[in-house]
């Protein structure tokens, strides 16, 4: 009996083999095409800590990322969020100086593996970092006073005190008008001090004059001057060489912009119908 069952179950085995086989090969056809699975090349992304997307930014920087009900959410984060997604993994946050991480010193130290703080592509920062398609375009603003002056000819002429953020593209802007400015290591810092009568006026990215407008203690004693459109535009970075996360990021942002999600986050966290949408490189 005991001869008779392993001579059966000898014969089977080359049938159970080759149904093993076939199964196998459908099992891995079904990968290939399914709509879950990491975008092509995502396996070779190399992430500074296993599990998860660290992104680099500078808070507060309303509408693009600050905190809220203790989350980092924005304009900025949702975007990066849709790599994270793609990737299969978490996006976590490290709050730093802008100044550093226009340098690339952050993600040369692994610190992160994705900068996004609302930040221009420049040449000068082509250098040190590798920039993704851009994803929104650049407006300077004016917040002064009410009734005080409006435009940076008259904040120069009347020698009024200018307040902007360290190693932006406001910075250089207030250079090129022969203004000495204070600098602030972020815009929270900038704000208070407006508030609190140690600067003049602010120069700074349109969208976070708009967001700070929205608080009745700023709109009450402040208001919006020039508006400065500069033709550049933001885009996300990575370290140098890292060609795998950038061309997942710009994947996942050429996708959300033919598909309409864009537009969705812009208007959410922008609040108003966006002109036009970003071109890709």
């Amino acid at each position: 009996m005991a001869l008779r069952s392993r001579s059966t179950v000898l014969g089977l085995l080359p049938a159970l083999a080759l149904m093993a086989t076939v199964g196998a090969c459908a099992k891995s056809d079904s990968g290939n095409t399914g709509s879950t699975s990491a975008a092509p090349g995502a396996a070779s992304v190399k992430l500074v800590k296993s599990g998860q997307l660290t992104t680099c930014t500078s808070l507060p920087y309303p509408p693009f990322q600050s905190e809220e009900g203790g989350k980092i959410v924005g304009f900025d984060v949702d975007l990066v969020d849709l790599a994270a997604k793609k990737l299969n993994v978490k996006q976590e946050f490290s709050d730093v100086k802008f100044d550093v991480i226009k340098s690339g010193a952050v993600l040369n130290s692994n610190q992160c593996d994705v900068a996004a703080a609302g930040m221009t592509i420049t040449e000068e920062r082509k250098a040190n970092l590798d920039f993704s398609n851009p994803y929104f375009d650049e407006v300077l603003s004016v917040l002064t006073k009410k009734g005080e002056a409006k435009t940076l000819d008259e904040v120069k002429t009347k020698k009024l005190r200018l307040g902007v953020q360290t190693g932006t593209t406001s910075l250089d802007l207030a250079k090129e008008k022969g203004i000495e400015a204070t600098e602030f290591d972020d815009a929270g810092k900038q704000l208070l001090a407006l508030q609190s009568n140690q600067i003049d006026v602010i120069l700074q990215d349109l969208p976070v004059v708009n967001d700070w407008l929205k608080k009745p203690e700023v709109a009450e004693k402040f208001e919006l001057g020039e508006v400065i459109e500069s033709g550049n535009q933001y885009g996300f970075a990575v370290k140098k060489g890292n060609a795998e996360l950038l061309k997942v990021i710009n994947e996942q942002l050429d996708a959300a912009i033919k598909d309409g999600t864009w537009a969705k986050v812009y208007k959410q966290w922008i609040g108003s119908e966006p002109k036009s949408t970003p071109k890709s490189k």
